[in-house]
C-alpha cells in the first residue's frame, strides 16, 4: 500500500490521496498547483466527467478545508437570502397585479414548495458533476428569478389587463415562475451537500445541520431585506434583478473560485461565458428599469401620468387634470377616484348619513379629502377628524394642485384634523359616544387589507364612539357584482348591534370609484380601442345605527348635485332586491369576504 507521499511505482497513476491531492493527514499539497496543467487526466483526482475520483472523493482546493467549508456555508447562506427575496417578489407582485394577497401567497409557497420536492429529486442525478451543475443552476436561477418582475409587469401591462385570450394569463405565468424558481432552489441542496462533503467529510447528520443552519439564518436576512431594504429603497423590478445579480455572483465566485479545479478547462469557460451573459443581461435590465417602469405605467394607466410615487403603504398614480381630462387616482393600481363620477360615490356616501346631528365627524380613509369636501357643505359641523393609514396620500391631497382643486381645499378647513396610521389602534383609544357621524370610505372588503375593517369586532368598536342617535355609513362594495359580500358586511353590522338599510348608487361613467378596486388587480385607464376601462357600474351603501336607521336627506343642507330624496328612495329598493338572507358574519378569526 502507498503512503500519502511515496512516489508511485513506475509506469502507475497516482492515486487520490498521493501527493497530487490534498488528504486530512497532509494540507502541504494545498500549496502545489502542478495538477492543475492536467486537464486531460483526471487520474490525480475527481473530475466532472466521472473521473477515478468519483463524486465520494474529496476536492482539491486553493484554500485549507476549513476555509473552504467556511466559504461553502456563505454561498448557502446567500442563496436562501436570494431564493426567499424571489418568493417574496412574486407574492407582492402577486397581490398587486391580481389582488386578494392572501390567495396569492397560498398559490406561490405551495407550487415553490411542490416544486422544490421535484427539484431536489432532480438534482440526484447531477451529484457526480455537483460543482458544474451547481453552478450553472445559480445562473439559471438568478435569471429568472431576477427578471421575474419585469416580465410579469410588462405581459401585465401591454396586454390590456388580461383581456380576452389572456384572462388567466397572470395567473399561469405566476404559476410557471413559481414552479421554475422553486425547482432551481429545491435543487440547490442536494449538490451544496455535496460539495460540503467533498470540502471536508463529516458525519450526515452534522453535515445536514450545517447546511440547513446557514440556510435558514440567510432566508431570515432575505425576508427582512425585502420589505425594508429592497421594496422602499429599490422598488420592486430594481430590487429583483439587484438580488439576481448577488446570486449570480455569489454562485460563480463559488465554483469558479473554490472549486476550479474540479472542473475541465472547457468547462470553466462555459461556466464563466454563462455567468457574464446573465450578468450583462440583467445589469441591462437594471439600467433601463426607469423607463420601462415609465412607459408600462403609461400602457397600463394612460398617457398622461401626472404624479407617481411610492409611498411607505402603497403605489399613488394621479392621471388626468390637463387639457380639459378629469383627474383619476389609483391606489396600488386600483382605481379608487374617477374626476368624472366622483361627485355621485361621495354624496351618496356623505348625506344620508348626515341627516341628524352631525357636529362631530369622523371619516376613516378617505385621504383624498373628498368625503370631507362633502360634509364640510353641512351647517353645524364643528369638527372633522380624518383616519388615514397613509400620511402621504393626505399631504398629495392638501398641496397637489389639481386633487385640491377637486377636493375644494379641504385640508385647509380649520375643522379638520388629520391623523394617520391603523383605525384599530384609533377606535381603541376613542372615548365612548364621540361622534356623531362615521363614514367609511375604504376599499371594499375583497381587498384582503381591508378586510379586518369589515369585521363584526371593527363595527363593535364604531358602535362604541357613536353616540346614541349618531349614524354610521359603509361603502360595502357593488351590490350587483359582488352580492354575497355586501350582503355579508349587512349581516356583520347587524350581529355587532347595528341595524341597517341598504341602498346603491348606479354610476355614469363604467370604472368609477372605488368599487373598481373590487376587480382583480389594477384596473388600468382606457385601452388601446379607447374603450372604458372594466369595473363595476355602481356601488353599494349600509346606514347603520343603534336603532333602525331612516334613510334621507338633511333638508337643512345644500342640495346634492346628483342625489334627491326620490332617486334615494329607489336606490334602497333596488339594494333590498338583491338581498341574501342567512348568511353569517365576518370576524377576526374566520374572514368570510
Amino acid at each position: 500500500m502507498i503512503e500519502p507521499h511515496a512516489p508511485a511505482p513506475p509506469g502507475s497513476p497516482p492515486s487520490w490521496g498521493d501527493a497530487c491531492g490534498p488528504s486530512d493527514a497532509c494540507d502541504a499539497c494545498d500549496a502545489c498547483d502542478a495538477c492543475d496543467a492536467c486537464d486531460a487526466c483526471d487520474a490525480c483526482g475527481p473530475s466532472e466527467a466521472g473521473g477515478p475520483g468519483g463524486p465520494e472523493a474529496t476536492a482539491r482546493l486553493p484554500v485549507r478545508p476549513a476555509v473552504g467549508r467556511f466559504l461553502v456555508l456563505a454561498g448557502v447562506f446567500v442563496c436562501a437570502a436570494c431564493g426567499l427575496v424571489y418568493e417574496l417578489e412574486l407574492v407582492a407582485l402577486a397581490s398587486y397585479l391580481i389582488g386578494d394577497s392572501v390567495t396569492q401567497a397560498s398559490v406561490v409557497l405551495s407550487v415553490m414548495v411542490f416544486a422544490m420536492g421535484l427539484g431536489s429529486l432532480a438534482a440526484k442525478r447531477l451529484r457526480g458533476l455537483a460543482a458544474a451543475g451547481f453552478g450553472a443552476l445559480e445562473a439559471v436561477l438568478a435569471l429568472v428569478g431576477g427578471s421575474s418582475a419585469m416580465v410579469l409587469y410588462a405581459v401585465f401591462a401591454w396586454t390590456g389587463g388580461w383581456g380576452g385570450l389572456w384572462a388567466d394569463g397572470p395567473r399561469v405565468l405566476l404559476v410557471a415562475f413559481s414552479l421554475a424558481i422553486g425547482v432551481l432552489i429545491g435543487a440547490e441542496v442536494p449538490l451544496l451537500m455535496e460539495l460540503i462533503q467533498r470540502v471536508r467529510r463529516q458525519d450526515p447528520g452534522g453535515a445536514v445541520a450545517d447546511l440547513f443552519a446557514a440556510d435558514y439564518v440567510g432566508a431570515l436576512v432575505g425576508g427582512l431585506a425585502f420589505p425594508f431594504v429592497l421594496l422602499p429603497f429599490l422598488g420592486q423590478l430594481t430590487g429583483a434583478l439587484l438580488t439576481g445579480t448577488v446570486n449570480a455572483v455569489v454562485g460563480a465566485a463559488l465554483v469558479l473560485g473554490l472549486f476550479r479545479r474540479d472542473l475541465t478547462r472547457r468547462a470553466r469557460w462555459l461556466l464563466l461565458a454563462a455567468n457574464v451573459v446573465v450578468l450583462a443581461l440583467l445589469a441591462t435590465a437594471t439600467v433601463l428599469a426607469d423607463d420601462f417602469e415609465r412607459a408600462a405605467r403609461q400602457a397600463v394607466y394612460g398617457q398622461d401620468v401626472r404624479v407617481a410615487v411610492r409611498t411607505d403603504v402603497q403605489e399613488v398614480v394621479l392621471t388626468g387634470d390637463t387639457d380639459g381630462r378629469p383627474l383619476d387616482l389609483f391606489l396600488d393600481g386600483r382605481l379608487r377616484v374617477r374626476g368624472s363620477d366622483e361627485r355621485r360615490y361621495h354624496e351618496a356616501l356623505v348625506h344620508p348619513a348626515m341627516s341628524g346631528p352631525h357636529a362631530r365627524v369622523l371619516v376613516l380613509g378617505g385621504g383624498d379629502g373628498l368625503a370631507v369636501r362633502e360634509v364640510l357643505r353641512h351647517p353645524g359641523v364643528r369638527r372633522v377628524d380624518v383616519v388615514e393609514l397613509d400620511p402621504q396620500l393626505a399631504r398629495l391631497a392638501r398641496h397637489d394642485p389639481g386633487l385640491s382643486a377637486l377636493n375644494e381645499h379641504a385640508y385647509g378647513d380649520a375643522r379638520v384634523h388629520t391623523g394617520t396610521g391603523d383605525a384599530f389602534r384609533r377606535l381603541r383609544s376613542t372615548p365612548s359616544g364621540t361622534y356623531d357621524v362615521v363614514i367609511s370610505d375604504l376599499p371594499d372588503p375583497a381587498v384582503t387589507a381591508s378586510t379586518k375593517l369589515y369585521s363584526q369586532e371593527f363595527y363593535g368598536l364604531l358602535r362604541r364612539v357613536l353616540a346614541p342617535d349618531g349614524r354610521l355609513v359603509v361603502h360595502a362594495g357593488p351590490v350587483s357584482a359582488h352580492p354575497r359580500a355586501f350582503w355579508t358586511v349587512d349581516a356583520t353590522l347587524r350581529a355587532a348591534g347595528l341595524p341597517t338599510v341598504a341602498y346603491r348608487v348606479g354610476a355614469r361613467d363604467p370604472g368609477s370609484g372605488p368599487d373598481a378596486a373590487s376587480e382583480p388587480g389594477p384596473t388600468p385607464g382606457p385601452d388601446r380601442t379607447g374603450a372604458a376601462p372594466r369595473a363595476p357600474r355602481g356601488w353599494g351603501f349600509l346606514l347603520a345605527a343603534r336603532t333602525p336607521p331612516v334613510l334621507r336627506l338633511d333638508p337643512a343642507a345644500p342640495r346634492p348635485h346628483t342625489l334627491t330624496p326620490d332617486s334615494l328612495t329607489r336606490d334602497a329598493r333596488d339594494a333590498a332586491r338583491t338581498r341574501m338572507p342567512g348568511l353569517p358574519p365576518s370576524t377576526l378569526v374566520h374572514p368570510r369576504y
